[in-house]
C-alpha cells in the first residue's frame, strides 16, 4: 500500500493491537491495578524517513503533513506527530517520518485505536533509526505523546496493553510501578466485544469530572492516591460527602476484583471470573455511574445468552462492553445478542 500510495517500498513495518479491558476499569489514573489484554485487531504503519511528518491514514482517505516543529491541530495526524515530538523531547535523534497508516482496530470507544496507532508508529521509529527502546520505554513515550501533545489525559493501561500484551494473555498491570505479568486467558473461552451502537458522547467531560473527584476523595482520605485505600478501610470512604463517597468505593473494590479475577484465573476458577466482571459493572453503573441505559442492556443480553462474565470497557458513557464466553458457544451468542439487541456489533 505505502508504494502505491507513495511510489517506493517502505523502509519498515510496523504494528500493535488494539486492547479490551477485563478488569480494572477507571482505576489506572488512581495508581491502581488494571487486567487488559490485547486484541487480534492490529494497526499497521509502513514508513520511511522523511524531513516532515506525512502521513496517509487508509481509514480516512487522507493525506495530511506538518512539520516537525509544528504543534497539534486536533487532527488525527496529532497521534502521529505527537510520537515524534515525544522522542524528541526525550532527546532521541529522531527525524521526520513518511507513514501509510491501515487499521483493524473497530473504530468504536473503548478499544484503544489511539494507543494502537501510537505504539505501532513509535516501533516504526524505533525500527527506522535504531533507538534502544524496550516495550514500557515504547508505551511510556505513547503516554507522554496522547497527554502533553494530543491533550488526552489518560492513563498507562492503553498504550502498555498494546505495548506488552501478548496474543491469547492478559497483562496485569500495577500502574504505579509499572510492574506487570503475563495471565493466561483459560483455555476453551473466548473474549468478545459488543459495541453498543451508542458514540461516546460525554466520555470526555465525564472521564475529566470522574478523575478530579478521586483527586479530592483521596485528598480528604489523606493519601496520594485511591490505591493507597483498601477494603479495610472503606468504612472511612463511606464516610466521603456524596459522591465522593461512590466514587472512591468503585475504585477501592475495582482493585480488589483484579486482585481477586487473577487469582480466580491461576486456580481454574472461570465462574469466579466472570462473577467479578458482572460486579465491575454493577459498580461501574451504580457507584461510579458512567454507564448508560443501552450498555446496562446488553450487558443483561450479554447474561441471557450464556456469558460467563460482562461489563463495560472503556470510559463509558456509550462504547462498548465485554464479554467472556465459551469459544464453542460464539456463534449461538452472537446470534441471541443481535435477535436481542439489533444494533449491536460483535466482534
Amino acid at each position: 500500500m505505502f508504494k502505491n500510495y507513495f511510489g517506493s517500498e517502505p523502509q519498515v513495518r510496523a504494528q500493535a493491537p488494539g486492547r479490551v479491558n477485563l478488569l480494572g476499569e477507571h482505576t489506572d489514573y488512581n495508581d491502581g491495578f488494571v487486567f487488559p489484554t490485547p486484541l487480534a485487531y492490529q494497526t499497521q504503519v509502513e514508513a520511511s524517513p522523511s524531513e516532515r511528518v506525512e502521513a496517509y491514514a487508509e481509514r480516512f482517505g487522507e493525506f495530511r503533513s506538518r512539520e516537525l516543529g509544528e504543534g497539534a491541530q486536533g487532527d488525527w495526524l496529532d497521534y502521529v506527530a505527537g510520537c515524534v515530538w515525544a522522542l524528541r523531547q526525550a532527546g532521541l535523534e529522531v527525524g521526520g517520518l513518511r507513514a501509510y497508516v491501515t487499521s483493524q482496530v473497530p473504530a468504536v470507544g473503548g478499544l484503544s485505536s489511539s494507543a494502537a496507532l501510537e505504539v505501532a508508529v513509535i516501533r516504526a521509529l524505533r525500527e527506522l533509526y535504531r533507538l534502544p527502546l524496550d516495550d514500557v520505554q515504547v508505551a511510556l513515550l505513547a503516554q507522554k505523546a496522547e497527554v502533553e501533545y494530543v491533550g488526552v489525559r489518560c492513563g498507562i493501561m492503553d498504550q502498555m496493553a498494546s505495548s506488552a500484551g501478548r496474543p491469547g494473555q492478559a497483562l496485569f498491570l500495577d500502574t504505579r510501578s509499572l510492574e506487570s505479568d503475563l495471565v493466561p486467558l483459560p483455555e476453551g473461552y473466548r473474549v468478545v466485544v459488543l459495541d453498543s451502537g451508542v458514540p461516546r458522547r460525554l466520555a470526555e467531560s465525564g472521564y475529566n469530572t470522574r478523575r478530579a473527584e478521586c483527586e479530592e476523595a483521596a485528598r480528604l482520605l489523606g493519601v496520594k492516591a485511591l490505591r493507597d485505600v483498601g477494603l479495610q478501610d472503606l468504612p472511612r470512604v463511606e464516610a466521603l460527602p456524596e459522591p465522593l463517597n461512590r466514587r472512591a468505593r468503585h475504585v477501592v473494590t475495582e482493585n480488589a476484583r483484579v486482585l481477586e479475577g487473577i487469582e480466580a484465573l491461576r486456580r481454574g476458577d472461570v465462574q469466579r471470573f466472570g462473577e467479578l466482571m458482572y460486579a465491575s459493572h454493577a459498580s461501574l453503573r451504580d457507584d461510579y455511574e458512567v454507564s448508560i441505559p443501552e450498555l446496562d442492556e446488553l450487558v443483561e443480553v450479554a447474561r441471557k445468552h450464556g456469558a460467563i462474565g460482562a461489563r463495560l470497557t472503556g470510559a463509558g458513557f456509550g462504547g462498548a462492553a465485554v464479554a467472556l464466553i465459551k469459544a464453542e458457544d460464539f456463534e449461538r451468542f452472537k446470534s441471541g445478542v443481535l435477535k436481542d439487541y439489533p444494533k449491536a456489533q460483535v466482534f
